[in-house]
């Protein structure tokens, strides 16, 4: 198993960065494809990016494409999600989550962190 810890959510004004931070322990990250999910108020939860488990395959949702950007440091078991150019409709809890295999579907993800909240204002 592995425990996920995101971080790295905050108020930011739109146009602004933030970088979030996914903090994995148990079973190393290297063996999972990562991913980021979001969930907009009053909105389900979505897909926002994914990285395989090398990093060397890389996905983002079409909203999020160009201005966000996913990495990964197996070394520190830590995943992250760089936003860039932040827009209130990015207003939502994100969460990280492990699959054995890269993808966009929420059901191939085994495990889930709980969530950091990320709030764009205009």
């Amino acid at each position: 198993q592995v425990q996920l810890v995101e971080s790295g959510g905050g108020l930011v004004q739109a146009g602004g960065s933030l970088r979030l931070s996914c903090d994995a322990s148990g079973r190393s990250i290297e063996t999972y494809a990562m991913g980021w999910f979001r969930r907009a108020p009053g909105k389900e939860r979505e897909f926002v990016s994914a990285i395989s488990l090398s990093g060397g395959s890389t996905y983002y949702a079409d909203s999020v494409k160009g201005r966000f950007t996913i990495s990964r440091d197996n070394d520190k078991g830590t995943v992250y999600l760089q936003m860039n150019s932040l827009e209130p409709a990015d207003t939502a809890i994100y969460y990280c989550a492990a699959a054995p295999v890269v993808a966009g579907m929420q059901q191939r993800y085994d495990y889930w962190g709980q969530g950091t909240q990320v709030t764009v204002s205009s």
